[in-house]
């Protein structure tokens, strides 16, 4: 495996700084974001190893309203928490056993308080090293980066992260901001879930990491978890990211040239021509990511 840095040529502030504004201006609004209830966010991680996100709301607001300490659900009949869990089909039942038995920890360990720290958070019962993280991040803004299968498809596809557990976590840990861990893990996790997952939406999405992304130039969205690749051959988002390369690759480039790199079919007045390019063009400007110039009736166009 190439010891070579990924991030070597990346704007390592300027990418944080796209993600988080990305992220504050628009995203999901999950009641377990709203909070920085340790308990609460507990509950939503637990719920969400096995569950989609839109269904887990009804599910996590029902068991927070029932239960809503750690004090009520220690003091709860264990046949009624797993009940529950199953009358929400939210997978297998001795996540809802552990989840009892770690409020019975946090009553009587840790007098009502919970551990602030992901080493500590995984002495909880059922609480492993990516729930005590992600526990540590959202409620006490501590933790480390988050890795799950989301995040390592971003890397994978933005920087050429190599698909190896180590190099996600070294990439990962470089990217963290020091000291905000709560909103850069919610802000990488709601992208891969957003804008980058398995069929990616870069465009509809408005993915903040457009100009530096390696597969929104190349065209090419595989990904550990995406073996073979996306139906997009000839898509608008494909030839987006056909004129980002090109003009990173060679500068200000005029209007045909440009569009000769763009499509081996382009023709100055045919269907795919100037106008279809000016179009894509008239987007990207849009969006911040290129700059068009008219001169008389010459009109040329480079990075933003």
């Amino acid at each position: 495996m190439s010891d070579a840095d990924p991030l070597e040529a990346v704007d390592v502030p300027a990418v944080r700084e796209r993600l988080v504004a990305w992220y504050r201006d628009d995203h999901r609004p999950f009641p377990w974001r709203e909070t920085t209830d340790p308990y609460e966010i507990l509950v939503s991680e637990v719920m969400s190893q096995q569950t989609q996100l839109s269904r887990v709301v009804t599910a996590f607001e029902a068991f927070v309203d029932r239960w809503p300490t750690t004090a009520t659900l220690a003091d709860a009949d264990r046949g009624e928490v797993v009940a529950f869990w199953t009358d929400h089909s939210l997978g297998y039942n001795n996540r809802a056993k552990y989840l009892h038995e770690a409020a019975i920890q946090i009553e009587e360990e840790y007098d009502g308080e919970f551990p602030r720290y992901p080493d500590d958070l995984t002495d909880l019962m059922g609480v492993g090293p990516y729930t005590a993280n992600a526990v540590a991040s959202f409620a006490f803004n501590n933790g480390d980066a988050v890795v799950d299968t989301n995040v390592k498809r971003v890397l994978y596809r933005a920087f050429g992260v190599p698909d190896d557990d180590d190099a996600f976590e070294r990439v990962a840990r470089k990217l963290l901001p020091d000291g905000e861990s709560r909103v850069w893990n919610n802000a990488i996790m709601e992208l891969g879930g957003v804008a980058c997952g398995k069929t990616p939406r870069c465009d509809e999405a408005s993915c903040p990491w457009r100009e530096c992304c390696d597969a929104y130039q190349s065209g090419d969205f595989t990904a550990p978890d995406v073996p073979t690749q996306p139906d997009f051959e000839g898509s608008r988002r494909q030839m987006r990211g056909r004129i980002i390369g090109a003009l990173g690759e060679h500068g200000e480039m005029r209007l045909d040239t440009l569009g000769h790199r763009v499509r081996v079919d382009y023709t100055p007045d045919g269907e795919y021509g100037r106008e279809w390019l000016r179009d894509l063009l008239a987007d990207l400007a849009d969006d911040g990511l290129v700059e068009i110039e008219e001169l008389g009736e010459e009109t040329t166009a480079r990075l933003g």
